[in-house]
């Protein structure tokens, strides 16, 4: 079974109290998202390995430790996914970034496929899904299927909220994959809709309805 990890550091929890509140911009909210997909990224890449390598410090030679090369991809569900991105680059600027689109049926709450661009090596890499929103957990988990049928072995899906249900059912499809919130929230309404939640988190990241 894949193994849920809450990252409820002080500042993430306070930044995601401020992207809760229905009062905050597109422009504060993008700013907030890309701080905690920052500040999250420490938790997913903990585990990086690292290689020895010969430096020169001012000083005197030594050996030190660096993440070797073609190690990390991210990939984020459209549209939301985008918003965490920026903040994953800042922290490890050589990965990779594909993408996938899925969309919501708003009847029947399933994801259609319409986009996949991914980068060549991607099954060489360990890759970090993005989606703001663990809600039905039905993109999320057709998203790691297109992944795993490109030979991609090592996934880890991050994501701002979750809800049991969500959580769930990822561990249920995906049980190698870990999951990385910062909080889990109580449930889905009858729209599908995370509550509390934070609204529709495409539609606030780019100020659209």
């Amino acid at each position: 079974m894949s193994t849920l990890h809450v990252v409820d550091h002080p500042m993430i929890q306070h930044k995601l109290t401020l992207m809760r509140d229905m009062n905050t911009g597109s422009k504060d909210f993008r700013e907030l998202l890309k701080e905690i997909a920052l500040l999250m990224g420490y938790e997913v890449t903990r585990d990086l390995p690292l290689e020895d390598i010969e430096i020169q410090t001012p000083i005197c030679k030594m050996t030190a430790k660096k993440v070797p090369g073609r190690k990390l991809a991210i990939v984020p569900i459209l549209r939301a996914g985008l918003g965490m991105v920026e903040g994953l680059q800042t922290l490890v600027p050589v990965a990779k970034v594909g993408h996938i689109g899925l969309y919501r049926d708003e009847t029947t709450h399933q994801p259609v496929e319409y986009y996949c661009k991914l980068p060549e090596d991607i099954q060489e890499r360990l890759v970090i899904v993005t989606d703001p929103m663990l809600a039905t957990g039905g993109s999320a988990c057709d998203a790691i299927t297109m992944l795993k049928k490109r030979g991609c072995k090592n996934i880890r899906l991050m994501c701002l909220v979750g809800v049991p249900e969500g959580v769930k059912k990822v561990q249920e499809e995906h049980p190698d994959v870990d999951i990385y919130v910062a909080a889990v929230d109580d449930h889905l309404n009858e729209n599908a809709y995370i509550v509390p939640g934070l609204g529709d988190a495409g539609d606030r990241i780019f100020g659209t309805k």
